[in-house]
């Protein structure tokens, strides 16, 4: 036991001490035990709740009501499974899944894999700053350009943070996703939705040739490529030593804290779906843009509830495009391993948001290809995670089992399968 809570010394700041034998002040160092670990999943749990969501789940409330609240469910799932490995092969090795396919793969292999990763972070960082564009233009009536610019260099703060320690980040994007999260709340109690409705479509899939683009936007809004990466990364810090022990504690406190970050993440999206349904589908407001749903807003729900909007918008482009430069230099650094400045870095992945916003492009329809874009660019990051963490030569004892294994490829074969049906459907019209 002494052992165990000495380890926590380094992680909470605090002088270790044998824990206390009464039940609720044990309760309490556990607690604090818990907390010292928890703070990956909730700067990956961003990704998850980025502009990019908003133009699929808005997009699939208005139009399809309740129906596609199963994608969202489905979506979590396999974004908590996929994190949970990310973490588990960074947690275990030691190093970042890029850093792992640059040391395991072939020189082509990992050049296809780091262009298509680029890609996605690019993607996701197009989604970022349109979003905190829009969201300066909502609330302040900035111009986008202005208010791009504006979202690059909070960013770069953002990311800077880091040099006062990895809790700094944490708890300023934590922060964030806290006001996205009451923001909704208050959303959720003006809208008044159909709480029987939600529940069947939440449990029951139902898609239609009609609803096949919005769903996989949905799934590529939900399930993110870049912070599958991301992941393996953030769990360095916390990260001491190779003893069984100390490898299984975290693993395990990993798995609360993506738990606790991840279904925050589900609720706040079914809650955009929710809110979009009750509110534009069933006043027939079919919402092409962000703009549009924010306008819509004021007549039906009331000034507060377009502010709370707009707010929410803001603060899920500021934080999510922190998150995903951040991904962009995890992604570069690993893969090839180029020795460029880390603002030089995170400048590449967000020079072309800034330039589709500077030409004027259709921010809602960017949005939504961007999410294609990175449901595509998913099968890239997840089958080389499986690939290696099946492998004893790379994981040792900790190699995934067979069940995992083929839970895994199950949520490979689906994400294919869906993109499959999007080719097929965009092509046969």
């Amino acid at each position: 036991m002494e052992k165990t809570w000495e380890s926590t010394r380094t992680l909470t700041g605090m002088p270790w001490k044998k824990p206390p034998s009464g039940s609720g002040l044990l309760a309490v160092h556990r607690l604090r035990r818990l907390t010292a670990y928890l703070g990956p999943a909730f700067i990956v749990s961003v990704a998850y709740i980025d502009p990019g969501n908003f133009a699929a789940n808005i997009s699939g409330g208005s139009q399809f009501n309740y129906n596609l609240l199963w994608v969202i469910l489905w979506s979590n799932l396999m974004a908590i499974f996929l994190q949970n490995m990310s973490a588990r092969l960074g947690i275990i090795t030691g190093r970042t899944l890029p850093e792992n396919c640059r040391l395991y793969f072939s020189r082509p292999t990992n050049l296809f894999l780091w262009f298509t990763a680029e890609l996605a972070a690019m993607a996701t960082d197009l989604a970022e700053f349109l979003g905190g564009a829009l969201g300066f233009y909502l609330l302040f009536h900035l111009p986008m350009f202005w208010g791009g610019l504006l979202t690059g260099a909070t960013t770069m703060f953002l990311a800077c943070l880091e040099r006062y320690g990895y809790r700094a980040q944490e708890y300023v994007i934590a922060a964030l996703v806290g006001v996205i999260s009451i923001a909704y709340v208050f959303e959720l109690t003006l809208a008044g939705p159909d709480w029987g409705q939600v529940v069947a479509h939440t449990l029951i899939p139902t898609l239609d040739r009609e609803s096949i683009m919005v769903a996989v936007a949905m799934l590529g809004a939900t399930v993110m490529p870049h912070v599958i990466y991301l992941h393996s990364a953030l769990v360095q810090p916390r990260r001491k030593n190779n003893s069984n022990e100390e490898l299984r504690r975290h693993l395990r406190m990993e798995k609360f804290d993506i738990a606790i970050a991840m279904n925050i993440a589900f609720i706040i999206n079914a809650s955009m779906v929710i809110v979009s349904a009750a509110v534009f589908h069933t006043h027939g407001v079919i919402v092409d843009s962000i703009t549009d749903a924010h306008r819509s807003l004021a007549p039906i729900l009331g000034n507060l509830s377009a502010a709370a909007f707009g707010v929410a918008l803001l603060a899920s482009g500021l934080s999510s495009s922190a998150v995903g430069t951040m991904a962009g230099q995890v992604i570069m650094g690993g893969f090839v391993a180029f020795n460029i400045p880390l603002w030089l870095q995170r400048l590449i992945t967000m020079v072309p948001a800034v330039i589709c916003i500077a030409i004027g492009l259709n921010a809602w329809m960017v949005l939504i290809v961007s999410q294609v874009i990175l449901s595509f660019a998913l099968p890239a990051a997840v089958i080389p995670l499986m690939i290696l963490s099946s492998r004893r030569e790379v994981m040792g004892t900790y190699a995934a089992s067979g069940g995992t294994r083929f839970l895994g490829w199950t949520v490979v074969a689906l994400i294919i399968c869906f993109n499959g049906i999007l080719l097929f459907r965009l092509f046969a019209g």
